[in-house]
Parts: structure tokens; C-alpha cells; sequence
């Protein structure tokens, strides 16, 4: 679990200060679903005040929007091209928003979360 708690150690003076209080539940975070490229696996994961987030733990197909048509369809992903989001993630292929994918009719560039919302949509790339 990671910590999203904003209790600073230091002094503008650089002087150490001591946190007022411990940390809190309601502070706590989850680990990043870092969705893979692979057959579609989805977590249900019960967030603060009982709503509910999906995270696509992996998933092999995307619905992929053309602007210039406005039509959209579901086509399998061939590969994850490169990840700006991280050089770890590039590395890995792991598929976040942003990320440039290669399917059946192209580039294409994710634009939802996947790791958040439990689905891959993405825009297809205009080659130039």
C-alpha cells in the first residue's frame, strides 16, 4: 500500500518538525493495476465511501474510435509501441492513458484509464 498522507519532516529552515498526528486509513492507497497486454482479466476493488473501481489487470482487445468517421469498433491489439508515461512502463509494455498501441487498422493512442475505469478506448493515429 502506498501512503497519500501530506505530513512534511521539514522546516522551510530546513529544521526537522514532528508530525501532530499518526497515519490515517482514509489516507491509503492502492497499488497501480498496471494493465498488461494479455487475455482480459479485470479486479473489482471497493474504494472510499463504497464506490467501486474497476482495474484492468489485462486485456487483449480495445474499442477503437475513428474522429474523421465517428464510427467506433471493437479490434484486438497486436502490440504496445511505447508508453511515455514511464521508461519502466515503455520497457514492460504496460498500457496506461497515453499510451501508443498497434492494432488491425493501425496506431492508436489509449485514451481512457484502464487502471481506473476497467476498459481500453483509444483514437486512432492519422499517419502524416
Amino acid at each position: 500500500m502506498t501512503w497519500h498522507g501530506g505530513l512534511t519532516k521539514r522546516k522551510p529552515s530546513g529544521g526537522k518538525r514532528r508530525p501532530y498526528r499518526t497515519k490515517r486509513s482514509y489516507e491509503r492507497g492502492g497499488h497501480p493495476a498496471e494493465t498488461r497486454l494479455g487475455e482480459a482479466e479485470l479486479k473489482v476493488e471497493r474504494g472510499r465511501g463504497g464506490n467501486i473501481k474497476m482495474k484492468l489487470i489485462s486485456g487483449d482487445e480495445v474499442n477503437l474510435s475513428d474522429p474523421a468517421t465517428g464510427r467506433t469498433e471493437r479490434l484486438k491489439i497486436l502490440g504496445v509501441v511505447r508508453n511515455p508515461a514511464s521508461v519502466d512502463y515503455n520497457r514492460r509494455g504496460v498500457i496506461t492513458k497515453g499510451a501508443i498501441i498497434r492494432t488491425e487498422r493501425g496506431l492508436a493512442k489509449i485514451v481512457s484509464r484502464p487502471g481506473q475505469d476497467g476498459i481500453l478506448n483509444a483514437v486512432i493515429l492519422t499517419e502524416e
